[in-house]
């Protein structure tokens, strides 16, 4: 074999090296990139499904607060009768749905808790906390103690307020993700 004969072997041989070896890096950069890009899309839709939960979450405790409201504007309407057997009555049933709609804001504060951020869990805490000034009043009237209705009356504010703080701080979780 002559010395052209082996150039042109070993020219061959380092190019088909090369031509390996650069075909094997290119695939381990495309599996790594694939990899990169499933990962990232993974994430996104973790984040997506998070901001949808939390969206879903603070809608819930929203209309559930809205809900109380207007029961407690269906108790301040008894709690303005005059004291009778009918009046008792009512407020006795009122009474039993201000605790059933409890449970309910209750939940989804808990809800809102789970899914956070911890700004938005406090504010909707403190809206479920909010109605325990109309829950001690009601319960006081019941129990004959009468003359709470100013009482129950200066809750709304505080409730509205707290109302108001949680929507503000859904709001900024909700485009700060």
């Amino acid at each position: 074999m002559g010395d052209s004969a082996w150039w042109t072997l070993a020219i061959a041989a380092v190019t088909g090296g090369t031509a390996v070896l650069a075909s094997w890096v290119t695939s381990r950069g495309s599996t790594r990139a694939a990899r990169i890009q499933a990962e990232i899309a993974a994430h996104s839709q973790r984040a997506e499904r998070l901001r949808e939960s939390r969206r879903t979450a603070y809608l819930e405790l929203i209309e559930q607060t809205h809900r109380m409201g207007e029961l407690y504007w269906e108790i301040s309407a008894a709690l303005r009768l005059p004291a009778s057997d009918a009046r008792t009555a009512t407020l006795g049933e009122l009474h039993d749905r201000e605790v059933a709609e409890y449970a309910r804001i209750r939940r989804c504060a808990r809800v809102v808790e789970l899914e956070g951020p911890p700004s938005a869990a406090a504010a909707a805490l403190s809206v479920q906390k909010r109605t325990g000034t109309f829950y001690a009043a009601v319960t006081a009237e019941l129990a004959g103690d009468t003359g709470r209705r100013e009482e129950f009356d200066a809750a709304y504010r505080p409730f509205w307020a707290a109302l108001e703080a949680f929507v503000d701080a859904a709001r900024e979780a909700h485009q700060s993700e």
